[in-house]
């Protein structure tokens, strides 16, 4: 592998990373109070082990430096790590609504929307929504209205005035009034963080069990599971193979998995597409987390042991499956246009690129 390497063999597919965030994660944007501090520097500090470690062995090139990372608000770093240094066509910026811990959320929308501003072929948004805001119908209007988002994402817990508060999907009085305002306003797409707790806090939200009421609730809207696969692998499959509107997103799962442990991430892929899943489940690489073209790379050239297609009666994951988790299942929910989109493409700086190239090559060290 070679920082300059041609786009080749994934020239003709088409990749939309199904979720990419910027962190602000300077010590200034954490919320003051001795817990909230607890919480934002163990999970600042969680992203950045992550970022760091997770790349492939002996190439240190795919991870930025420690201060940089740190003010990774960035738009051009984003835009350049995906586009021109990766085979990414199209992304999905998520806000986050950690206000609670983070000044900002962590993932702020307007590095989104700058984002969009100058590629609005290549970047659509999900808007944070949490149900501890009095004004959290407003927010969805003003979501629609005036950022144009395409989903909605909900994070299971926050801190308030110092307390954790959590909540449901299920719960009819918390969560369901902004999953049926979202739907009155045309959202069809809600995200929710899952299977990765950040820093000391209740495992309990970040479990799956209520992601099948609200899926039951409301037949018509679409439900993607965030981090699906990074644990609780059986009850993510049994949601798949239950509910025909539930979707599994493999931010986090598609690095932690696919590096370390490869026969892990074997497990959870068999078990969502044995289920018949296959066309439910995006693609991420959570960048900024991680660069994105290594783990892009990887998942192409992965395959399921043979061993575990025969043990476990996981079946081979063809190109085809591929091409799906990589794009085409996501374009497809979301009713986008795909060879229209890549036409546009080919005409934008990126798509007039050659080479791929080599990595973190965008921003600057004073961005925020």
């Amino acid at each position: 592998m070679t920082d300059t390497q041609s786009r080749w063999p994934l020239d003709d597919v088409f990749v939309l990373d199904s979720t990419v965030h910027g962190y602000n994660n300077l010590p200034e944007n954490i919320m003051p109070g001795r817990f909230h501090e607890t919480v934002g520097v163990q999970l600042a500090n969680t992203l950045w082990m992550g970022h760091s470690r997770l790349v492939p062995p002996n190439e240190p090139q795919w991870a930025l430096p420690f201060d940089r990372f740190q003010r990774a608000c960035d738009p051009d770093l984003l835009g350049r790590a995906l586009f021109a240094e990766s085979q990414t066509d199209m992304c999905i910026y998520h806000g986050v609504s950690l206000w609670g811990i983070f000044r900002d959320g962590g993932s702020p929308l307007s590095v989104g929307r700058a984002m969009r501003e100058r590629w609005p072929n290549r970047v659509a948004m999900y808007g944070p929504v949490s149900p501890w805001q009095p004004d959290a119908i407003d927010v969805i209007d003003r979501l629609v209205d005036e950022d144009k988002v395409i989903g909605i994402k909900m994070y299971p817990m926050d801190l308030i005035d110092g307390q954790i508060h959590s909540y449901r999907l299920d719960d009819p009085k918390v969560a369901f009034p902004i999953i049926e305002h979202a739907r009155k306003r045309g959202i069809k797409i809600i995200a929710t963080h899952k299977a990765v707790p950040q820093g000391q806090v209740p495992s309990e939200p970040f479990q799956l069990t209520d992601v099948a009421g609200a899926a039951s609730a409301f037949p018509d809207m679409t439900f993607e599971i965030v981090h699906g696969g990074m644990a609780y692998i059986e009850e993510t499959a049994w949601q798949l193979q239950r509910f025909p509107n539930v979707t599994v997103n493999l931010e986090a799962t598609s690095a932690y998995l696919l590096l370390r442990a490869p026969r892990r991430f074997a497990e959870a892929l068999g078990e969502m597409l044995a289920v018949g899943g296959a066309d439910r489940v995006f693609w991420s690489t959570g960048c900024i987390a991680h660069h994105p073209r290594p783990f892009i790379e990887m998942f192409w050239n992965f395959q399921i042991p043979e061993d575990m297609r025969e043990g476990y009666g996981y079946p081979e994951l063809t190109d085809d499956i591929r091409r799906g988790i990589l794009g085409l299942n996501h374009a497809r929910v979301l009713g986008l246009d795909v060879p229209a989109l890549r036409k546009s493409h080919r005409e934008d700086e990126f798509g007039r690129l050659k080479e791929l190239a080599p990595p973190w090559t965008g921003g600057t060290r004073e961005s925020i």
